[in-house]
């Protein structure tokens, strides 16, 4: 072969090069959001999805491309049952060849889901699913997560309820997320004590019996007189008030909801805790965007989840800008630890131990307010991530 065919061959093969770069940079961002669309929590997963897809909007300014590669979002109803969501992302990573995974909603889904993607060898962008163990023992270097976990919520609280004379008492659900939540709670308590754990099934409507099991371990204690509330999902367990706690000098205290929970926290002003979102809380230009557009899409104000989703979409995008479009799981890896970036709750980052989104929480108070249905989270303090020391709880 003379050298002009030589140098022909050449340029025909680095054009064939650049051509299947650019059809391969061309290609469609494949997401799979895997989610309670519908069964217990479908009210939180329907949120999440609403926040994903405008965190995605917000982050690419409106165009939905990173990099000149278009994002598909493809949704898969898990119906919060731990098996099917397993299956869903067994053939979402395998069939539809997504590029990464955002979910679940729920705890129990989500440590189903944890070794599928490991054994796939592509993301789980976990939100909101909160359980310690997701990003503690059960943990995986594909799996990230923007939504806050037990420890975050029980030390926000605890810096809220924990002060010396008080004596409190736990109201959570029997499953992961309620279990993980009392055992960090319980953790981060410095000088008040934990004098019981109450534990109810899921399904729970009566809380008679557990309320007075509440009341015989607080009542005649001196000092003040807590029952903290865990829950997520159905059930109300403020109903517990109806045994007149007030008349044994016990309060009730609990983190953030979403709003329709708390119409329930109008009965109960003053009482304090420790929000992940309330949409009047944060002040910076992500949460003034999702109000603002939350607002004119929907009439109505952004819930606590949907801040969650917009939080994982807005991730994802900075980790792709980061890549120069490069949706490969080592590049998004690499991005992602230790990653920096905005979010309607302010500033957040990517541990680099655990892949634990590190962020600031806030303390409030209620206080009841006639134009609102539910109680208003006002805000006593925002806080950050530096005066919580969250434990790192991958390790043996």
């Amino acid at each position: 072969m003379n050298r002009r065919s030589l140098a022909h061959t050449a340029a025909a093969a680095a054009l064939l090069a650049l051509s299947c770069a650019a059809q391969a940079q061309g290609k469609d961002i494949r997401i799979a959001h895997v989610y309670s669309k519908s069964g217990p929590l479908e009210a939180y997963g329907k949120q999440t999805h609403t926040g994903l897809l405008l965190g995605l909007q917000y982050a690419t300014g409106g165009t939905m491309t990173v990099a000149g590669r278009k994002i598909v979002v493809l949704e898969k109803d898990d119906q919060g049952k731990p098996d099917v969501g397993k299956n869903l992302l067994a053939a979402a990573y395998a069939d539809d060849k997504v590029d990464l995974a955002v979910g679940p909603t729920s705890s129990s889904v989500a440590l189903a889901l944890l070794p599928v993607a490991e054994e796939a060898g592509k993301i789980l962008l976990v939100e909101p699913a909160v359980a310690d163990s997701i990003t503690g023992e059960k943990w995986n270097p594909y799996i990230f997560r923007t939504g806050r976990n037990s420890s975050q919520d029980a030390i926000a609280n605890a810096v809220a309820l924990d002060k010396p004379g008080t004596h409190i008492a736990t109201l959570a659900q029997d499953y992961a997320f309620g279990r993980d939540g009392v055992k960090a709670f319980r953790e981060a308590l410095k000088t008040a004590k934990l004098v019981h754990e109450e534990y109810l099934p899921t399904s729970t409507t009566d809380f008679t019996a557990g309320a007075q099991r509440l009341i015989d371990k607080l009542k005649g204690l001196p000092g003040r007189k807590i029952v903290f509330i865990l829950w997520a999902g159905a059930g109300n367990p403020f109903k517990i008030a109806d045994l007149d706690l007030k008349r044994h000098g016990i309060e009730i205290a609990t983190g953030g909801n979403i709003l329709p929970a708390m119409t329930a926290y109008k009965a109960f002003p003053g009482m304090e805790g420790a929000a992940y979102y309330y949409f009047g809380m944060p002040k910076n230009p992500a949460n003034e965007w999702l109000v603002a557009n939350h607002y004119k899409q929907f009439k109505t104000p952004p819930d606590m989840f949907t801040a969650g989703g917009m939080t994982a979409g807005i991730a994802i995008v900075e980790a792709l800008k980061k890549t120069g479009g490069d949706s490969k799981t080592a590049k998004l890896q690499a991005a992602m630890k230790g990653m920096k970036f905005q979010s309607p709750k302010g500033e957040m980052w990517f541990r680099a131990e655990d892949h634990q989104a590190m962020q600031s929480m806030f303390h409030f108070k209620i206080k009841v307010d006639p134009a609102f249905e539910w109680g208003v989270p006002e805000l006593v303090r925002e806080i950050k991530p530096a005066d919580m020391s969250i434990p790192i709880r991958n390790k043996s």
